[in-house]
C-alpha cells in the first residue's frame, strides 16, 4: 500500500508529464528551450513575492512568469540585439536576483533547494488541483489551436503568409508555457522544469513520422519515466525530481543509440 505523499506525487508527476509533452514538442520543433529557461529562472522572482506579500506561490510565479513572457515575446520584436543574447542577460540575471531576494526577504531558513530542484514528494491537494484544472486548461488550448501552432512551428513566414498571426501565436503558446513552468516548479523546481518539458520529446523524435505521434511517445515516456524515476527515488533515498529527469534522460539515449544501431552498415 503506497503512503498517501506518494500516491500525490505520483498522480501529480503523471498529470505534469501528459501537460508537458504537447508544449515539450513545440520547445523542440521552434527551438525555445533557452527560451523556455529564461522564463523558469525568472520565476524565482515570482517566488520571492509571494513569501514577500504572504500570497499563494504558484499564482505569484504564475504572473511574473507571465510578464516575463510577455517581456521577452516583445524583445523578439526589435532587430537591434539578437534575442538569443538578450536570453542571455536575463537567464542569469533572474536567477541571480531571485535567489538574492528570497534571501533577503525570507532568510536562511527558507527551502531554497526545494524551489531549484523540486520536492514532488511534498505536493499537496491544492497542488494536484492546480496540476489538472490548469493542465486541462493548457491541453484545451492546444488542441484549439493545434493547426496554426503546428504551422508555425514548421515554416513560420509560411504561415503569416496563410494567414496566420505569428505574434499572437507565439504569444498565446508562451503563455501557456509560462503557466505549465509555474505549475511543475514544485515538482521538478525551476532548474530542472525544461528538461522535463524537452526530454520526452527529444527522446521520441527519433521513433516518430508525424507530429502527433510524437506527442504521444512524449507522453508514454515522460509517464513511464515518472513511474521509474519515483521508483527509484523511493528505493533508493533520491531526490524525486531529478531522478525523474535522469531517467528521461537515459531514455533519449536509448532512443538516439538505437537509431544509430538501425543506421550502422
Amino acid at each position: 500500500m503506497l503512503e498517501p505523499f506518494l500516491l500525490r506525487g505520483l498522480a501529480a508527476a503523471i498529470g505534469l508529464a501528459i501537460i508537458a509533452a504537447p508544449l515539450g514538442c513545440f520547445v523542440v520543433w521552434q527551438r525555445m528551450a533557452y527560451f523556455g529557461e529564461t522564463v523558469a529562472q525568472a520565476s524565482l522572482i515570482g517566488v520571492a513575492l509571494g513569501l514577500a506579500f504572504q500570497i499563494n506561490l504558484t499564482v505569484s510565479v504564475v504572473i511574473v512568469a507571465v510578464v516575463v513572457a510577455v517581456v521577452l515575446v516583445l524583445f523578439g520584436l526589435q532587430k537591434m540585439v539578437g534575442l538569443d543574447s538578450i536570453l542571455g542577460l536575463l537567464h542569469h540575471a533572474s536567477l541571480a536576483a531571485g535567489i538574492i531576494a528570497i534571501a533577503l526577504i525570507a532568510g536562511p531558513s527558507v527551502d531554497l533547494m526545494g524551489f531549484l530542484f523540486g520536492d514532488v514528494f511534498a505536493v499537496t491537494s491544492e497542488d494536484l488541483v492546480w496540476i489538472y484544472v490548469g493542465g486541462a486548461l493548457v491541453l484545451a488550448i492546444i488542441a484549439w489551436w493545434w493547426q496554426p501552432l503546428l504551422r508555425m512551428a514548421v515554416h513560420e513566414e509560411l504561415a503569416a503568409a496563410e494567414g496566420v498571426g505569428p505574434v499572437r501565436v507565439r504569444a498565446l503558446f508562451t503563455l501557456l508555457l509560462a503557466l505549465t513552468i509555474a505549475v511543475a516548479m514544485k515538482i521538478v523546481g525551476i532548474l530542472l522544469v525544461m528538461a522535463f518539458l524537452v526530454v520526452p520529446a527529444v527522446a521520441a523524435r527519433p521513433l516518430s513520422a508525424t507530429p502527433e505521434r510524437m506527442v504521444v511517445l512524449a507522453a508514454l515516456i515522460a509517464v513511464a519515466s515518472v513511474c521509474v524515476g519515483l521508483w527509484v527515488s523511493s528505493t533508493y533515498d533520491a531526490p524525486g525530481g531529478p531522478s525523474i529527469v535522469l531517467v528521461m534522460a537515459l531514455a533519449a539515449g536509448l532512443t538516439f543509440a538505437s537509431l544509430g544501431l538501425k543506421r550502422a552498415p
